[in-house]
């Protein structure tokens, strides 16, 4: 599988492209899919430690608010679908979530102090979570770029659930 190469720049083939998906799904869908969430996840502990349960209101401005709510509205009117969750964190985008950590640096930054580089890291990942997300094929520095942001938010992530006072909790 690591000599696989992106089914688009070689004449069209059905098996190519499978195996494209394939490579994919088994190499960065899952590790962006795991990234996107712990981060969420870290967001809304660290966060409702420090502001209480109801902080995404206080941490989002009206714009993204009402996004939030059209995009919920979207979802009832299409009960037959899935949901994004059961929080409003899980109808942010991932720019947002760096947005909302930047706006909550002061209150992060007594939990995980090197709140800057987590921007940087979550910015870096996001145009390559981007193409994945769309079905692209991401190059092999972002491959590996993701590959190293799983493992180092799985050892925050850890860190953090040895921590007292702070509770991990699913949004």
């Amino acid at each position: 599988m690591a000599g696989i190469q992106d089914f688009r720049t070689t004449p069209f083939s059905r098996p190519r492209v499978e195996a494209c998906g394939r490579f994919l799904g088994h190499r960065s869908y899952w590790k962006l899919y795991s990234i996107e969430n712990y981060f969420r996840v870290i967001l809304h502990s660290v966060l409702t430690v420090q502001i209480g349960p109801k902080w995404l209101e206080s941490s989002v401005d009206r714009d993204t608010k009402a996004r939030i709510d059209r995009i919920k509205k979207d979802y009832l009117k299409r009960a037959i679908h899935g949901s994004p969750g059961r929080h409003d964190i899980y109808y942010l985008y991932l720019s947002d979530l760096t947005k909302i950590m930047a706006a909550s640096r002061h209150l992060i930054e007594p939990v995980i102090f090197d709140v800057d580089s987590w921007i940087i890291k979550m910015e870096n990942v996001r145009i390559p979570r981007n193409l994945v997300g769309h079905m692209n094929f991401p190059s092999l520095a972002d491959r590996n770029r993701i590959d190293t942001l799983h493992g180092e938010l799985t050892a925050l992530l850890q860190k953090l659930e040895r921590q007292p006072g702070l509770r991990i909790v699913t949004p």
